[in-house]
């Protein structure tokens, strides 16, 4: 989490590569639009957001459940820049979201990573406790 233009997209990158590198499993990577087409290694799984019509968070949720589905070899999913896909009516809508992906992937094996444009001052505990200090 950090404001706009502080190389979030740049390390996420960067540990998709590390992932791709070091786990034995698939590793998925989240993005609206086609910007990181030529930056992800071709071993990843890059999905488009907008292509699926994802603009909620129940979309996301149901989404990311029908991924695991369909795929019992994820070990990591990456979802760059969560506010362009889906913005949270609250910071309570994100803190419920933040601890179903929690619940999920400890019931599912699966590591998820995320960007988020935003301020970690504007949030409150519920929020901030996931962030990667």
């Amino acid at each position: 989490m950090g404001l706009k233009g502080t190389g979030k997209t740049k390390q996420l990158v960067e540990l998709v590569r590390k992932a791709v590198d070091e786990e034995h499993g698939d590793v998925i990577c989240i993005e609206k639009d086609k910007v990181l087409t030529y930056d992800i290694p071709y071993q990843a799984r890059l999905i488009h957001a907008s292509q699926y019509g994802i603009n909620s968070i129940e979309l996301m949720c149901g989404f990311l459940s029908g991924l695991a589905a369909g795929n019992f070899d994820i070990t990591h999913v990456f979802i760059d820049n969560l506010f362009k896909i889906i913005r949270p009516a609250s910071e309570e809508d994100l803190a419920r979201f933040l601890a179903w992906m929690e619940r999920f992937g400890q019931a599912e094996g699966i590591t998820f990573t995320l960007t988020v444009s935003a301020d970690p001052k504007d949030f409150g505990p519920e929020v901030t406790k996931y962030l990667n200090q």
